[in-house]
């Protein structure tokens, strides 16, 4: 009987040391790829939106350690505050932290923060269009007449890039990057005449358009540069990974909570979302290198919508007259 207990025992702990192991290489292979590159962005100047949580804190963090003064782009001066706070006691140099109010849901909000910004600054080498929504739990419509996720996710982003890419131009290296994610393969063609409408809309496939659009963005807006003759400016878009971050907080209590006490196993740390962004922003293994799409700190393919050359120049020319650009 001892013999089977002891055989037990240490089957048992066998059995425990087997699951460690796996747990411990499903974990590094979810971290993803990593920017590793010892740069610096001493000098550079680089705005990042939803600078105050998740994704976006952890990229202010890294540009901010790396030399670089990070303007914060943010809807709420205290939540903003509170993350400055935090990046001050993990190491950031604070001089180099600066908010700025900018609410991508309103237009007004978006204008003001540009006018600022150009303002104080004679040039900007990193614009990352981080913030986003998803899983927005009504249809609604903006102040501007447009249906929020899509503002808050396409046509904020689209015209925030606007208005600062006189500044970008002006960068010896100017850079742009779009957040999107993997689920811009699960959106169907954009509908652009009735984009606003209520029919069309749902929790997920609101955002899984405005994501394609994010990736069509980069593309057409990269044609362009390369068109009128500025091979200097880069713009690319990214799937960051699945991480647990405060996107969920439109989930509620009772579908977020599960997601991040279970999930949080098998997804991307808000750090280790961070690393394409990063990468995008300052490796040199990508100067030059624009109108393309990453995850994993590597060239992906995009959805075969995407792809559609007509379609991006048919977004960008709405999106110009959406924003009220003429």
């Amino acid at each position: 009987d001892e013999t089977e207990e002891g055989s037990s025992f240490i089957t048992l702990v066998a059995w425990g040391i087997g699951a460690a192991i796996l747990i411990f290489l499903a974990r590094k292979w979810m971290k993803g790829g990593q920017f590793t590159e010892h740069v610096s962005a001493k000098a550079k100047i680089a705005a990042v939106t939803g600078a105050n949580t998740g994704i976006g804190l952890e990229t202010v963090r890294d540009l901010n350690f790396r030399g670089a003064k990070v303007y914060m782009l943010c809807r709420n001066e205290e939540r903003a505050n509170e993350a400055k706070v935090k990046l001050v006691r993990m190491g950031c140099d604070a001089t180099r932290l600066l908010f700025e109010q900018c609410d991508l849901s309103k237009f007004s909000s978006i204008r003001e923060c540009a006018k600022r910004i150009a303002e104080a600054e004679s040039h900007l080498d990193i614009l990352i269009n981080n913030a986003g929504i998803m899983f927005y739990p009504k249809y609604e419509l903006t102040e501007d007449k447009h249906e929020m996720t899509w503002q808050s996710n396409h046509l904020g982003p689209f015209l925030l890039t606007e208005l600062l890419l006189p500044l970008i131009e002006k960068s010896e290296e100017g850079r742009i990057i779009n957040v999107s994610a993997l689920l811009h393969e699960e959106s169907g063609p954009l509908h652009l005449d009735t984009i606003d409408d209520k029919k069309p809309f749902g929790r997920l496939a609101a955002y899984n358009r405005s994501k394609l659009a994010n990736v069509m963005h980069a593309r057409e807006l990269s044609r362009r540069l390369r068109a009128r003759g500025n091979n200097i400016i880069t713009v690319n878009s990214l799937h960051p990974g699945a991480c647990a971050t405060d996107l969920l907080r439109h989930l509620g209590p009772l579908g977020k909570k599960p997601f991040m006490t279970i999930g949080s196993f098998f997804v991307k740390t808000d750090r280790d979302g961070a690393q394409t962004s990063l990468y995008l922003a300052l490796s040199k293994k990508v100067k030059g290198v624009s109108g393309c799409y990453f995850s994993d700190c590597a060239r992906k393919t995009e959805s075969t919508l995407a792809l559609d050359d007509l379609a991006c120049m048919q977004l960008y020319d709405y999106s110009r007259t959406a924003v009220g650009i003429e």
